[in-house]
């Protein structure tokens, strides 16, 4: 990759620029629960936004994609906002590094990367990051910190994108470190380091090639119910609800908001339980939370669909110890706790019954927890 973005950087803009790359990310268990106050429990990954970038004396930036096949230039000023959805990521990460006083000047870059799109493993939170990165390292001396660094992407998707998204995504990119899960508190932003080696299990992701659209999609539709939840509770989040003060207010609130609400208020202490597993090196424990994380997000969140599900049934029979629906939702992929010996098998099952009921075979990812945002 480093070899092909360089080739062509040499040849849109000649001479050479710095090399930056950030991660896609998995999460391990705690979905849809970073914007209701809650934990996640997340980790980067070894598949990457990597960009060749260079300073130039023009007062726009010059951008061209490898991947897209796409060249986009703009400027600084919010009126310069480019057309191409892809740039606007880009844009919106200059826009919220000026908008916070730090500097961004006219630069020229080239991108590509190996994180798959639409999978559920938050290509746009790598490409936020990535460049925020790049801009705080050339142009402001790394004076923002790397909380600051998550929440421009963060509030780029919000200003720019059109995802009201919490702040998993950016903070697993920015602090994934190889080899270490990540519980944030993302209440009180605090975060504590999980060793993740687990030996004789592999993570295997399983992408149905469902793609799926966040913006103006039930992902907003999802958050509103949880805040309407926590207003009548009279709660700041769900964070501080529990499944008895939500059954008191069952008859007052939709059926439809009770089954959100439930499945969050259930999913917090998921994620708790996991990590003491993981203390314990219980996996098989690990594994029943995300079975049980997966029934939630079907049926309570309503954010699967019949291709996830169907997914999640071949790994059960199979005997994989943990499988679940990861990401946003609406399409994307499954994260799966493997042991070494029935991976293949598994593999082979899921591609071979996925292909006889829907045409296609699904994409599978081996993936490890590696480090998130970087100079190369």
């Amino acid at each position: 990759m480093e070899k092909q973005i360089s080739a062509e950087f040499e040849k849109r803009f000649g001479g050479t620029g710095t090399f930056y790359a950030s991660a896609g990310r998995i999460n391990l268990i705690g979905e849809h629960t970073d914007y209701n106050g809650g934990f996640v429990f997340p980790g980067a990954i070894d598949k990457v936004i990597m960009t060749e970038i260079r300073q130039n004396d023009l007062d726009k930036v010059r951008v061209y994609s490898i991947d897209i096949d796409d060249y986009a230039e703009f400027g600084l000023n919010e009126e310069d906002a480019p057309q191409q959805s892809w740039a606007r990521y880009i844009f919106g990460v200059c826009r919220e590094v000026i908008k916070r006083g730090g500097v961004v000047k006219g630069f020229d870059a080239v991108f590509a990367g190996n994180v798959p799109l639409g999978a559920g493993l938050s290509s746009s939170a790598a490409l936020e990051s990535c460049f925020a990165f790049a801009l705080n390292d050339m142009f402001n001396g790394n004076t923002i910190d790397k909380f600051e660094l998550a929440r421009i992407g963060q509030s780029t998707e919000h200003n720019y994108c059109g995802v009201n998204c919490g702040i998993m995504d950016q903070f697993a990119s920015v602090f994934g470190k190889k080899g270490q899960l990540m519980r944030l508190d993302c209440r009180s932003m605090e975060y504590e380091y999980y060793p993740f080696n687990p030996e004789g299990y592999e993570l295997v992701l399983v992408d149905s090639v469902v793609k799926h659209e966040l913006a103006d999609s039930p992902y907003n539709k999802r958050r509103q119910s949880c805040e309407r939840v926590a207003k009548r509770l009279g709660v700041e989040t769900l964070r501080d609800a529990t499944m008895e003060m939500l059954d008191e207010v069952k008859g007052d609130i939709t059926a439809e908001d009770y089954f959100r609400a439930k499945f969050v208020i259930e999913e917090k202490q998921r994620v708790l339980d996991v990590c003491d597993a993981l203390n314990r090196g219980d996996y098989d424990t690990v594994g029943e939370r995300m079975y049980e994380t997966h029934r939630g997000l079907s049926k309570d969140y309503e954010v699967s669909c019949e291709e996830l599900d169907y997914l999640n049934d071949i790994a059960r029979e199979c005997g994989v110890t943990g499988s679940r629906i990861m990401g946003g939702g609406f399409g994307g992929c499954t994260i799966n706790l493997v042991k070494n010996e029935l991976r293949d098998k598994f593999v082979e099952t899921a591609c071979r019954k996925f292909n006889e009921r829907y045409g296609h075979e699904p994409k599978i990812y081996d993936v490890v927890i590696s480090d998130g945002a970087r100079r190369v």
